[in-house]
């Protein structure tokens, strides 16, 4: 399996989990597994609370725009993709973040904005930065580890002031430039704590390790730990993109993010093409504040191409 094609399995595969779990979310845990017992079946793209069949969420539309940044400006233009995310947030989107909205519509420039959130309200380790970076990720990991997780703690900063939710993010980076090298992610996650901020490392450990499981979680899953530590385990418990996701989903609560970021995961150790097409034939991804504009398969699949050359 060459590059291209786990970049597009980590890109179309994110939204994918995205959109499948939308109607899911805050439900109760089994509550996808109760309505699609089995996988093959067909169905499972429902569509509710609000959500068309296939339609993608904040999630998806935000690592769209960031992707279309870092294509258009040729590299990492910080305020251009706040500027981007602010045309986003003032145009009513179906749903955004509590945090982000605040960060992004309270007036203050692109570098104070998340720190000054974080400074009033001294909470900001939300999964919102973590649930977008798919896009990122797949077009730094050419550029190598390093560059990769500062890439991740940064574009995280734009709306996240606790650097928790840079860390987390920096690891999933990490994690999916592994992944379209064709390596085993999880086995490089000693290595890749060794490169979290220390003040943060002992958490991450917690819920990266193998024997975690997200009953254990001590907060809400729509916190950046146990996010990302429940794509972890819905990638180590399971042997395909398909049951990776279904398990993600079936865990209750924040399930489109918990989704799109297993998804993401997923799509790069797996491929594109065993992500079944039931689920990226309905795909769309609507970008409210660009035109109208509404993304499907052919463009997401073009959007992955500009972001790996």
């Amino acid at each position: 399996m060459d590059w291209s094609e786990r970049a597009a399995g980590a890109v179309v595969g994110a939204a994918v989990g995205d959109a499948l779990g939308a109607p899911f979310e805050f439900g109760p845990a089994g509550a996808f597994s109760a309505r699609f017992p089995a996988c093959g079946v067909g169905g499972e793209m429902c569509g509710g609370g609000g959500w068309d069949p296939g339609e993608a969420t904040d999630d998806t539309q935000m690592a769209v725009l960031v992707a279309e940044s870092l294509i258009e400006q040729a590299g990492l233009d910080l305020p251009d993709i706040f500027t981007r995310f602010q045309r986003w947030a003032t145009s009513e989107p179906k749903d955004i973040g509590l945090q982000t909205e605040d960060v992004l519509t309270n007036g203050m420039p692109w570098d104070l904005a998340a720190a000054i959130h974080f400074q009033v309200n001294l909470r900001a380790a939300g999964n919102g930065s973590l649930m977008r970076a798919s896009t990122a990720a797949v077009y730094f990991a050419p550029d190598g580890q390093q560059t990769t997780m500062d890439a991740a703690r940064r574009i995280a900063a734009l709306t996240h002031g606790d650097r928790a939710a840079w860390e987390g993010t920096a690891v999933f980076h990490e994690l999916l430039r592994l992944a379209l090298h064709g390596d085993d992610p999880l086995a490089a996650l000693p290595d890749i704590l060794d490169l979290v901020h220390p003040d943060h490392r002992d958490r991450y450990a917690a819920v990266l390790a193998p024997g975690w499981h997200p009953d254990q979680a001590t907060e809400f899953n729509g916190a950046v730990w146990p996010c990302l530590g429940s794509a972890v385990w819905a990638l180590r418990a399971t042997s395909s993109y398909e049951e990776a996701v279904r398990a993600a989903i079936d865990l209750g609560g924040d399930t489109d993010t918990v989704a799109a970021v297993t998804g993401g995961l997923a799509g790069a150790c797996y491929g594109l093409d065993t992500i079944p097409t039931r689920w990226t034939e309905p795909l769309h991804v609507p970008l409210p504040g660009f035109g109208n504009r509404t993304l499907r398969l052919p463009e997401l699949l073009h959007l992955t191409h500009h972001l790996v050359t």
